[in-house]
Formats: structure tokens, C-alpha cells, sequence
């Protein structure tokens, strides 16, 4: 395994890392136990999780990845390993209004969702605890076009600053990061800090794959610049990019097969049209797609680490196995063609 700074808090986090969206959803608790000691057999110190999780968002299933990692950890080096956890943000009611009655970024939510998280998962403290998507009017989850308008569920960001540095100095978090954010609320995140001496953000966890490359219009620079590390997720896109789906596949118990409306940006013609270049490239010079794949996050200066999820001991481990990918020169030629001539086909 190869190993990365993570931004300016002096830790070393894996170049993968195991994301557990699927674990009680697709990942019974023994499946996910025997996942998380694979990963650490591996190398991978870095275990990303939220409050949210398993997804898709259920009541019925509400916390029980953040349960089986506590359950898990209990036999562990606690030391040893980097856990990261988010708090939601506001949503819709009909989405996830079983969570807080519905959720907000106010002061008493903050406070009451990290306590929960920390019963969830057995711990006394959180590694890296992440805003999962901002309390503003803005773009993410593939939203396109900034949209001018009176924000909704708005809570200021100093405000969140505020609580978090209260809760780093009662010692219930060790850092802090954001999720799904853009550049202004970077700035904004690094700008309020310096000026009221809070703690600086560690990381931004945004998507960052072959077919989703808009970290790199506006954030890429900025993080690197301000030292902010980016931990990539859906770095396989859902899996799609291993080829597995091309030809209308529908593996047993795969995520595009049993939550395609999830998943849907993954589908669309736009998308299958470049997952099928990209893999054509991989073949052509005899690497295995989903390697290849993972390997191109991990080659970009600004990453950190990328966060795969698996529902096998074979997938992880096939995973895993991508820091030793090495992808020719020529190969990257094409990946940048296939880029130029589709850019972007899944934001």
C-alpha cells in the first residue's frame, strides 16, 4: 500500500481506502467485518463512513454501517486506524426525514449527530468528521447551473466552524472536512478559520472518476494551493468503469442492478458511450479496467486517497491491488482523447 499526507494534519492515510455504504444494504455485519479486516490486512488505515449510510437512505437501515464498524473496531488497534465519519445536511423530508425529524446544520443537530455517531461506532473520538453537503443554495449530487435564489435551511458556516472547533477542543474530533462542496465554500471554510482560529478543513471528499473530472476546473488548484487533500469518491463510478454493466449486464447483487435510479448518471447513454472507450483502452494495453481506473485518480497530485466500495472479498482485494498499476504513457494519450472528445458525461 502507498501512503499520502492528508492536508496539514500530519497524518499518513492509505492511497485506498475503504468506503462502507453498502454495509447494511448489500453487506450483512460478518460480510462487512471480514471487509474492514481485508482492508487493514492490506494496508488500508483510512475507513470512510456516515451517519447517512448504508445508502440508499432507509429508516429501516439507518446508522447500521457506522453499528458494524463500532462492533468491528472493538477488536482493533484504535490507533491504527483513521476514521471518518459525516453529518448530514438539509434535505427534504420525504428523503431522509427520519433522521432528526429532519436534518440541519444547526448547532444542536451538529452536536447530537457527532454524540450519536460516536455511540454508533464505539469510539471516543472521530478521526475526521465531514459536513456531508453544504446548508446553502449550491451545486452537487450532479446538480448543473448555479440557480440564483433565497437560500433554504441555511446555516452560516462560521457557525458550523464554531461548534466543530468546540468539539476538536473537547476532544470528540481529531479534524475536520467537507463533502460535496464547491470552490466558494472552500474559500469560505479556509477564510473563517483564519480569521477566527478555528481549525483549517483537512480534506474535501468529492466525486473524482474517468467520467466525472470537474474537481478539476475549479478545485483542483485551490485545494492544492491551500493544501487540501481530496478524497475521491465513486472513483469507479459506481462500478461501471470495470466494464462489469456494458452490453445490458446485470450482475447478482451489484448496485446499478438493484438501485438503478440511484445510480442513473451511470447509465445514460453519454456514459456507457465513454465507459466502453475506456475500457476498450485498458484491454488494449492489457490492464484490467477497474485497475486502470483507480490507478488514473491516484496518479493526479491532488488526491489523497480514493474510496472504493466493495460487496466481495474479491472486489476489495482486486482493489487494492490498483497501487501497482502503472498506465503507459500512451495509454494516458487516449484517456485524455476519450476526455477531450466526452468530458464529464457523469457530473
Amino acid at each position: 500500500m502507498k501512503y499520502n499526507p492528508l492536508g496539514n494534519t500530519g497524518l499518513e492515510v492509505s492511497a485506498i481506502s475503504l468506503g462502507t455504504m453498502t454495509f447494511g444494504e448489500q453487506n450483512s455485519e460478518h460480510e462487512a467485518h471480514d471487509q474492514l479486516s481485508l482492508a487493514v490486512e492490506r494496508g488500508i488505515n483510512l475507513i470512510d463512513t456516515a451517519e447517512l449510510y448504508p445508502a440508499p437512505a432507509n429508516e429501516a437501515t439507518y446508522g447500521l454501517s457506522e453499528q458494524f464498524i463500532g462492533n468491528w473496531l472493538q477488536h482493533q488497534d484504535r490507533s491504527r486506524i483513521i476514521i471518518a465519519t459525516k453529518v448530514v445536511g438539509p434535505a427534504p423530508k420525504k428523503w431522509i426525514g427520519h433522521i432528526r425529524s429532519g436534518p440541519k446544520l444547526a448547532p444542536s443537530q451538529l452536536v447530537q449527530a457527532l454524540h450519536d455517531s460516536l455511540k454508533r461506532l464505539r469510539t471516543d473520538y472521530i478521526d475526521l468528521y465531514q459536513i456531508h453537503w453544504p446548508s446553502r443554495n449550491t451545486n452537487y449530487f450532479g446538480k448543473l447551473g448555479y440557480e440564483y435564489g433565497i437560500d433554504k435551511h441555511h446555516n452560516p458556516i462560521n457557525e458550523t466552524l464554531e461548534v466543530l472547533a468546540k468539539l476538536q477542543a473537547e476532544g470528540k474530533i481529531r479534524h475536520i472536512g467537507v463533502s460535496n462542496e464547491t470552490a466558494w465554500g472552500l474559500h469560505e471554510y479556509l477564510q473563517c478559520a483564519e480569521l477566527n482560529g478555528y481549525p483549517k478543513i483537512a480534506s474535501v471528499q468529492n466525486p473524482y472518476c474517468l467520467l466525472n473530472r470537474t474537481y478539476e476546473i475549479g478545485m483542483a488548484e485551490f485545494a492544492h494551493r491551500s493544501n487540501v487533500g481530496l478524497l475521491a469518491y465513486s472513483p469507479l463510478a459506481g462500478g461501471s468503469l470495470s466494464g462489469k454493466y456494458l452490453n445490458g449486464k446485470e450482475p447478482v447483487n451489484a448496485r446499478l442492478t438493484l438501485h438503478k435510479n440511484y445510480f442513473y448518471r451511470y447509465t445514460t447513454e453519454q456514459a456507457t458511450d465513454a465507459i466502453k472507450r475506456y475500457v476498450g483502452v485498458a484491454y488494449e494495453f492489457n490492464l484490467n479496467p477497474a485497475a486502470m481506473a483507480l490507478a488514473f485518480v491516484n496518479l493526479q497530485p491532488f488526491v489523497a486517497s480514493s474510496i472504493i466500495g466493495a460487496t466481495s472479498l474479491e472486489q476489495l482485494s482486486r482493489n487494492c491491488d490498483s497501487v501497482s498499476c502503472e498506465i503507459p504513457e500512451d495509454a494516458i494519450k487516449k484517456i485524455q482523447q476519450i476526455h477531450a472528445a466526452n468530458p464529464n458525461p457523469c457530473p
